[in-house]
């Protein structure tokens, strides 16, 4: 009898797949590139790659000292700065878990997953220390505050004083725990997303390449979205994995602050949400300046309207729509062209412009129905999208059950279509589209074309209960300041590219539109302030 043929085993030098690597290849090969800060009393300071792992490696053996190891969680409460980059670097080069809070959540959702997360120590700027000063009563896991930039004792120099930057990182598998991060949640209490060095690691690789963000070491980035925010968008890890000079404004994220920091740094690449470009090219209007260097940026977070990718178009910028969330890491599609796209009109190119982009590497994309069938990509048919790949989320943080369908494709509560090309282009979350008379209506399509009148600064149709047509859409406007744009203005403009059924009954102007912890629109607020809206004003 043949003896079976055993398959040879590789004969590749074995390279885990952990953090550390990236800052020790940027320390090393990149050290004097800088990473530009702007602190919230508005002075700049710089680091060097190579200062910030110095830095990183001894709050490892600090936190050490302290008695953290494996697995333990560290939380840090700050926005983007060069410390806050060294302490992402020195709590995972150890093997803890960095917990990124979000201070733009309410208290009770902090206090919740403080708690839940477990942190032992917490890193934060001094802005936010009046908060933290009003949980840590109620958290008896919390040990320690170290205040990033701050003096005295409790400061990041005190606790970093006694020791050296000789550390060892990364003995430990890849699929050791690196981060966590919480959704903002819509309903109930927030759910934590824990990351992988694996995952995160690949996901660097994947969102380096030209159909995402393109970064190389001769960029000068700028990322607008705070760390504390699905993983910062993997753009510090991609920093430091090409070693490119950053540029991190910190707290102030207004059009003129914004536009004096690009032009100071020469910024090549941007990313941020889309009301942060929609407050930036307000300021360049006013001012009638423009921006000399920048010449590519992503917009994610949210849907992104045509006169937001029209004003920095003509400012002669890139414009790329990504999609993702902070369970895929949070980046699973790419907005570039492709080359048959590129070739059509004007018009036509924009509608794939304002989409949500194609599965990159790493992924896998597809939309099903109620009972889970996959349905086809042709650009018609309407379903949940599902997303699978090595840096999608499995489960959520200290739950036993599967968050995976039988195939093993995560729910991503987005409805929408693919079409022929595999774009992806969303119509709506699943729980904020509309059910008017038995016909769909997209809160997304309304909110869009409102936003290309130029007295529309931001928009949010949502769906309100209706005694004939069990729900109506309703449209709540905040007005930009050009012009005297009224409710017939938009309801013309708004009827003359929708369904008639699809036109609002109401537009309602208001002095802000709520935004939510992550910069999106709080549609929860809004739901439950215009509750009824349609019944109160049929009766009267």
């Amino acid at each position: 009898m043949q003896e079976e043929a055993v398959p040879p085993v590789g004969t590749m030098q074995a390279w885990s797949l952990t953090i550390d690597r990236f800052i020790d290849h940027a320390a090393r090969w990149h050290g004097e590139r800088k990473v530009v800060s702007r602190g919230f009393d508005g002075d700049i300071t710089s680091m060097s790659w190579a200062d910030i792992r110095r830095k990183a490696a001894r709050l490892s053996n600090a936190l050490a000292a302290h008695g953290i190891v494996l697995g333990d969680r560290v939380g840090t409460l700050a926005m983007n700065s060069g410390r806050h980059i060294a302490a992402w670097f020195g709590i995972m080069g150890m093997g803890a878990i960095c917990h990124t809070l979000n201070p733009r959540f309410s208290d009770e959702q902090l206090l919740y997953i403080i708690n839940h997360g477990g942190d032992r120590i917490i890193l934060t700027d001094r802005q936010y220390w009046p908060v933290l000063e009003r949980l840590l009563p109620q958290c008896p896991a919390v040990e320690k505050v170290v205040v990033l930039d701050g003096d005295g004792g409790d400061g990041w120099d005190a606790f970093l004083a006694d020791h050296d930057d000789n550390v060892l990182w990364g003995e430990f598998d890849e699929n050791v725990a690196a981060g966590l991060c919480y959704t903002s949640g819509t309903t109930g209490d927030p759910k934590g997303v824990l990351y992988t060095h694996r995952s995160n690691s690949l996901h660097t690789l994947m969102i380096m390449q030209p159909d995402v963000y393109a970064i190389g070491a001769n960029e000068v980035l700028m990322p607008i979205v705070p760390m504390f925010h699905a993983n910062g968008w993997g753009l510090i890890f991609a920093a430091a994995a090409v070693g490119c000079k950053l540029v991190l404004p910190g707290a102030r994220l207004d059009g003129a602050s914004l536009h004096e920091l690009m032009e100071q740094e020469g910024v090549t690449v941007a990313a941020a949400v889309p009301t942060v470009w929609l407050t930036l090219l307000g300021h360049l209007r006013e001012t009638r300046q423009s921006l000399s260097t920048l010449r590519r940026i992503s917009v994610g977070g949210a849907a992104c309207s045509e006169a937001i990718f029209r004003g920095l178009m003509d400012h002669g910028i890139e414009v790329r729509h990504n999609w993702g969330m902070t369970e895929t890491s949070p980046v699973g599609t790419g907005g570039v062209l492709l080359p048959e796209i590129q070739q059509m009109s004007d018009e036509e190119q924009m509608r794939f412009r304002l989409s949500q982009g194609r599965p990159i590497i790493g992924t896998d994309l597809r939309i099903v129905d109620e009972d889970g069938k996959e349905l086809p990509r042709d650009g018609v048919a309407i379903g949940e999208f599902q997303i699978r790949g090595h840096s999608i989320a499995g489960r959520y943080y200290r739950t036993d059950r599967s968050a995976l369908d039988k195939d093993g494709f995560f729910s991503t509560g987005d409805v929408g279509t693919i079409d022929g090309y595999g774009t992806m282009r969303i119509t709506d979350r699943s729980k904020d589209v509309i059910k008017s008379g038995g016909e769909w209506i997209s809160s997304v399509d309304i909110e869009n074309m409102a936003l290309a009148h130029p007295g529309v600064k931001m928009a949010a149709a949502i769906g309100v209960s209706h005694p004939k047509w069990n729900e109506r859409p309703l449209l709540l406007v905040e007005r930009s300041g050009e012009g005297d744009v009224t409710a017939e203005d938009i309801r013309d403009m708004l009827a003359a590219r929708l369904a008639r059924w699809a036109v609002p009954d109401a537009i309602e102007f208001v002095d802000e539109i709520p935004l939510g912890a992550t910069g999106k629109i709080d549609k929860k607020v809004l739901r439950a302030r215009y509750a009824g809206y349609y019944e109160k004003t049929t009766s009267s």
